[in-house]
């Protein structure tokens, strides 16, 4: 999606991975100056960020995935908005202290269709558990405001890990990569 002002700059702290040695961070930044300087704008306790989308014209509206602590239960997981350029955020998806959301993807035709995936996870020292009932697809039709789960041709039963892809030429057309079955933490 093109941005409109590409001097603002934001990123996400903290790995995507689940492994024992993945780092965590310490939230979001925001760059107004193209990286020159960076800002923390919140979401401190997330530790692992998923994704971040730009709304393509309103440049204070972004959208980040947060997806929570890996070692334990933790409140700041979910969807996130700002529409102030990160002096606020407001929780517009949520399933659980054990559920963040890892991936965000928003329609390049249409930036009120949105598509976010919901992950389960915890990291043991003994083990992994990538998924579970709080994983799965949601879509938005109003910029966030309200979601309803998708479910039609996917696999029932509990889901691992989801990604989302919007086919830039045919935004009718979405790729997701979901983990699911008996041995969800590794199949796809």
């Amino acid at each position: 999606m093109h941005q409109l002002y590409p001097v603002f700059v934001w990123v996400g702290t903290g790995e995507r991975a689940n492994r024992q040695s993945s780092s965590w961070g310490d939230g979001v930044y925001k760059s107004n100056d193209g990286g020159k300087t960076w800002k923390n704008v919140g979401l401190k306790d997330s530790h692992h960020i998923g994704r971040i989308v730009l709304h393509p014209e309103d440049t204070s509206t972004v959208y980040v995935a947060a997806m929570g602590h890996l070692w334990g239960p933790n409140e700041e997981r979910g969807l996130y908005k700002t529409t102030d350029g990160g002096a606020s955020w407001q929780r517009i998806l949520q399933v659980d202290e054990n559920t963040g959301v890892v991936d965000v993807a928003m329609d390049p035709s249409n930036p009120n269709i949105l598509y976010a995936a919901t992950y389960q996870r915890r990291r043991r020292p003994f083990g992994f558990n990538g998924g579970g009932p709080g994983s799965a697809l949601y879509k938005s039709t109003d910029g966030g405001e309200t979601w309803r789960e998708l479910a039609n041709g996917l696999p029932t039963g509990d889901k691992g890990r989801i990604g989302i892809s919007i086919y830039r030429k045919n935004p009718y057309i979405v790729y997701i990569c979901v983990e699911q079955g008996f041995q969800y933490n590794a199949s796809t």
